[in-house]
């Protein structure tokens, strides 16, 4: 399948370019980006000239999948503007900054029988993968309540200029919840229903006020259960991606507790008749959100697909409407 890149003004969007570059299954046939920065880092990267305009990127009837990488507020308008050309989309989180672009998007799925993936990598960490398992077959019981957080580093200067630019961003929770939220409907089953409390509110970012880089909040899934998360700009830069409470997620049903993050294949876990904590450790993960596209766009049936990524932005969005209304 031919794959063409739009947008790449997060540097997100070259891990998947990279995963492109060693797939068998998929292969680059070009580029398009208007930023002259951004457009200077991608030919550095791809050292092929880009496309004349993105007009010209979704005429080439050789491209199958266009890969969406721009500002967050501008990664709804290329979205819908490749489905109405008849192509299939990958993106990374989040697809989009409004409920109105994502009915958009949804619509033009459906009337046009076409897929749409996210670049959300925690479905396929090995330590999820495998508690979401020994939670469908009941270790745990009925999942009643929880908490996640995923802080990460605001790394001022290093990240994008955009971010900090109105319009552009589209809010914390938007940015990095979805990770968590897509999380515990593959974890527990249930979607986040109902947002109860949120909040968000500008802390570490001192040079860009207008910035609310800390978003705390709580929810109800659809199983009534509720969650508490953390999705702040908060952790020390530039070890923040490595901290205890990088994307951890702790969960207790009726029949236990169970702990585990990001990049550590190994769960903690202490059912009801248990003396002392034990440790399961996961088995690794094959595949990947591209491989999941590929069999979904081949009629197959993969766990994670363009349902998944709807839901997902859907309950992500209402929270950061929530919070918007909030102020």
């Amino acid at each position: 399948m031919n794959i063409a890149f739009a947008g790449l003004r997060h540097d997100h969007i070259y891990t998947l370019a990279e995963l492109v570059r060693s797939s068998a299954d998929f292969h680059p046939v070009g580029w398009w980006e208007e930023n002259k920065e951004a457009r200077k880092t991608a030919e550095n990267f791809f050292r092929t000239a880009p496309y004349e305009s993105f007009e010209d990127l979704l005429n080439d009837t050789a491209v199958d999948i266009i890969a969406v990488g721009d500002c967050y507020g501008a990664r709804g308008k290329l979205i819908i503007a490749a489905l109405s050309a008849g192509k299939h989309v990958i993106a990374d989180k989040p697809v989009c900054t409004s409920l109105e672009e994502l009915n958009k998007i949804e619509n033009l799925l459906q009337q046009k029988h076409l897929k749409l993936s996210c670049m959300l990598d925690l479905r396929y960490d090995p330590g999820l993968r495998h508690l979401s398992e020994l939670i469908s077959n009941g270790l745990l019981g009925e999942i009643k309540s929880g908490a996640f957080t995923g802080q990460h580093p605001l790394n001022w200067g290093v990240r994008p200029a955009w971010y900090f630019e109105n319009g552009k961003h589209g809010g914390t929770f938007n940015d990095i919840a979805i990770h968590g939220i897509d999380a515990l409907t593959f974890l527990t089953g249930c979607v986040w229903q109902k947002t109860l409390y949120a909040r968000q509110w500008n802390a570490f970012a001192t040079a860009a006020p207008a910035f609310k880089d800390s978003a705390q909040c709580v929810g109800e899934l659809s199983n009534g259960a509720c969650f508490m998360a953390d999705v702040s700009y908060a952790a020390p830069a530039p070890v923040g991606f490595h901290t205890p409470a990088y994307w951890r997620f702790t969960l207790w049903g009726t029949q236990g507790f169970a702990e585990c993050r990001l990049g550590n294949p190994d769960i903690t876990v202490m059912t009801t008749g248990d003396i002392k904590p034990r440790v399961i450790t996961a088995p690794p993960v094959y595949g990947n959100y591209l491989s999941d596209l590929k069999l979904e766009i081949e009629g197959g049936n993969p766990r994670f697909t363009t349902q998944s990524v709807l839901e997902s932005s859907r309950a992500t969005l209402k929270l950061q409407q929530f919070a918007d209304q909030k102020g």
